[in-house]
């Protein structure tokens, strides 16, 4: 009789089988996010580097031309999003009380672009958690539904001989074979993509604290207010440039 894998897959039980299927669809998924995630993470590490770079050196106008290129990084999609809502503020009233509101306004949309940031940053971790968590305890459901199967042709052919017992066993074993090779690449990406997201977000912490303190002193300044240009055509020498 042959014990490669195929056949012992073939052989199993309908249960074995449905288990064997349910750890493939985990295996799947979480290989197709370990490859989307760690591309994503490479691109957002490498684009903000290249942001806050221009933004120490250029200061407004000159990051704004730059997020457009590099908009892989959650601090250009920030920044690119408060500049929006900044030139909407183009040509309104510029008294004191106004600029103040546009302060705040300016503020609540970093700190709600920064946390959609956030979320798209660690979209599809969860789904690694527990396909590490829980991918071997579904595989050894699969191995004591095939042992019960093996003891059960132990009663029916009325001995416990090898050939009997052997190919049940063999095959309950690939259950928990196949939930482990699904469990550990999931958790080795889950704990280094883990460390990955927060220095990206711990920069992005730092930049978007930093930001607002920039766009402050903007639109408070003599020369902003609610009437300033949009920040692809602030000169920069009407504006001081961020620090990381």
């Amino acid at each position: 009789m042959s014990f490669d894998l195929i056949s012992l897959i073939l052989q199993a039980g309908l249960i074995v089988k449905l288990v064997l299927l349910l750890l493939l669809g985990f295996s799947l998924s979480s290989l197709t996010i370990i490859v989307v995630k760690w591309w994503e993470l490479r691109a957002a590490d490498q684009d903000s580097e290249a942001f806050l770079e221009v933004y120490r050196r250029e200061g407004f106008s000159g990051a704004f031309d730059a997020a457009r290129h590099l908009d892989r990084s959650p601090l250009a999609v920030v920044f690119l999003t408060t500049g929006a809502e900044l030139q909407k503020a183009r040509g309104r009233d510029g008294g004191d009380r106004s600029r103040d509101r546009l302060v705040t306004q300016l503020e609540r949309t970093i700190a709600w672009s920064a946390t959609a940031q956030v979320r798209r940053l660690e979209r599809g971790m969860p789904f690694l958690a527990t396909t590490g968590s829980a991918t071997p305890f579904i595989g050894l459901f699969g191995t004591v539904v095939g042992i019960i199967a093996a003891f059960q042709s132990i009663g029916e052919a009325g001995q416990a001989s090898l050939a009997v017992v052997g190919p049940g066993i063999a095959e309950a074993l690939v259950a928990t074979a196949v939930g482990l090779l699904a469990a550990i690449p999931a958790t080795i990406a889950y704990n280094a993509f883990g460390g990955r997201i927060d220095a990206v977000l711990a920069m992005l912490e730092r930049f978007s604290s930093q930001f607002e303190e920039d766009v402050s002193r903007v639109v408070l300044s003599p020369s902003g207010g609610a009437s300033v240009a949009p920040a692809q055509t602030v000169s920069t020498t009407d504006i001081p440039a961020g620090r990381g």
